[in-house]
């Protein structure tokens, strides 16, 4: 028999909103779940960022790890500078994302009234930071004159430190240029577009490769499932799958490798982390709507479900491993394509 085990200290879940801030300056504040403190995270990890009002995420890069970023809340410009002197500056709302490649600098300026707040999903499980201020820090008063054609006594006014300075206040911000209103192909509407899937129990909005051509190496979905509705029992073969919480309470099985089986409540503000083919699925436990933002680390991840899967194969074979009358597998249901989001007709046991 499969071993049931509860949530543990070693389940692939972490609860993001209960962490005290890794960096907190007078511009914002971060939480990390990273493999330092979230161990089960495999070639992914997820932070959140809040950018007060006027605060920026000073200019920075990661040195192994692509960003992908889904705005919760607010609006903010994000700029950033890389390969071949391209430079993109854009508009950031509410459940819009974008993305930074690996190596390019760019900074978050905050243009609302009120607090932003970002997910950033980055393509390591430890991604490596470098800002601005800290490496400007690192260089002489000569370097720094020569870079610009200044006499050294230039740079001894400016005050340099190796720390970074993570997030600052603009005392006058300046106006918006006109180019943070053109289109970017780094900027994409996620729940401004029409969902990929739309069965009566939930839909589904994707940020992936055939419709966001920019994205190279993780993606995101947008999935809402209601009060009626489940995600069946599936798994991805070739992605691992990160997901946070956005709304809801939810109820996650997972078998581990072990055989082992790990079942969870996650609720909102929580993240969870499923490897590579691990069997899972995702239950609502209220009669409002779910949501889950579920990043993948490949451009285009695959599924596959129970309900398309098992008729893969005779009632007579599945009788014989499951142990019973082949007649029993005869009387269900035949799905041939995954049903994804399926009816949650009895109540939660």
């Amino acid at each position: 028999m499969v071993k049931k085990v509860k949530s543990s200290s070693d389940a692939p879940v972490f609860h993001l909103r209960r962490l005290k801030p890794h960096n907190a300056t007078k511009g914002g504040k971060r939480v990390k779940a990273s493999r330092e403190n979230f161990p089960s995270l495999q070639g992914m990890s997820l932070y959140r960022l809040t950018l007060y009002p006027n605060g920026v995420r000073e200019p920075h890069w990661h040195a192994n790890a692509d960003e992908l970023g889904y705005c919760l809340e607010g609006q903010a410009v994000v700029t950033f500078f890389g390969s071949g002197n391209m430079r993109e500056s854009f508009i950031v709302k509410k459940g819009q994302v974008f993305l930074v490649p690996s190596g390019y600098i760019h900074c978050i300026e905050n243009i609302g009234k009120g607090n932003c707040e970002f997910l950033l999903e980055f393509s390591h499980e430890l991604p490596e930071d470098f800002s601005l201020s800290s490496t400007m820090g690192m260089f002489s008063d000569a370097v720094l004159g020569n870079t610009w054609d200044r006499p050294s006594s230039v740079f001894k006014k400016l005050e340099r430190d190796t720390q970074e300075s993570f997030a600052v206040l603009q005392t006058n911000p300046k106006k918006l240029s006109q180019e943070t209103f053109y289109t970017s192909a780094y900027h994409y509407d996620l729940e401004g577009s029409l969902p990929v899937l739309i069965p009566e129990q939930g839909n589904a909005k994707v940020a992936r490769k055939n419709v966001w051509p920019a994205v190279r190496s993780h993606v995101l979905y947008s999935l809402v499932i209601s009060g009626s509705g489940m995600r069946e029992p599936h798994w991805h073969p070739e992605t691992a799958e990160l997901g946070y919480v956005a709304q809801g309470e939810a109820r996650m099985a997972v078998m581990m490798g072990t055989g082992e089986v790990k079942t969870y409540t996650l609720s909102e503000g929580d993240i969870y982390f499923i490897p590579k083919a691990y069997p899972h699925h995702i239950e609502n436990l209220s009669k409002t709507d779910l949501h889950f933002l579920i990043f993948f680390d490949q451009p285009m991840p695959q599924d596959v479900g129970f309900t398309a899967g098992v008729r893969a194969f005779s009632d007579e074979v599945l009788g014989a491993c499951m142990g019973i009358s082949s007649s029993f597998f005869q009387e269900l249901p035949k799905y041939y394509v995954d049903q994804f989001v399926v009816n949650k007709k009895n109540v939660v046991d």
